[in-house]
């Protein structure tokens, strides 16, 4: 029905129309690059994982006013910034510290939620020290 190119630039955007049924759906094509591993805390490497970085940033704004189109191009702008270079690694550090720093600007309750399970917060002091960080 329609083609386009994402707003980022980094992917076609098709609506479709399935001849038996007549519903429309949206597909997305990207190019497929080299993949892109993940070295975790203990040293282990294992494939980058959209839908993983996806699902941890969709607990973290359940029932905020946050659109999927947000979390979409946080993740994608998330990618560029760690793929972009011709590094084919890259640690969960880095991969933690992107999302936290854009949960930050974009919603501060979805960003104490995500940093309480990244940093894995042991007692209220913890916790009660990075409110007392993000609020200055």
């Amino acid at each position: 029905v329609d083609s386009r190119v994402s707003k980022e630039g980094d992917a076609i955007r098709r609506r479709r129309e399935c001849i038996n049924c007549s519903r429309r759906f949206t597909t997305y094509e990207r190019v497929e690059e080299v993949a892109q591993m993940v070295i975790k805390k203990d040293g282990r490497r294992e494939l980058f994982d959209r839908w993983k970085l996806k699902s941890g940033i969709l607990k973290a704004t359940d029932k905020r006013a946050i659109s999927m189109e947000q979390i979409d191009a946080m993740i994608n702008a998330i990618e560029r910034e760690l793929f972009n270079s011709n590094e084919h690694e890259v640690t969960s550090h880095a991969i933690g510290e992107a999302v936290m720093k854009r949960l930050r600007q974009l919603d501060e309750v979805a960003y104490v939620r995500f940093a309480s399970v990244y940093r894995q917060f042991k007692d209220i002091n913890e916790f009660m020290k990075e409110l007392k960080d993000m609020l200055g």
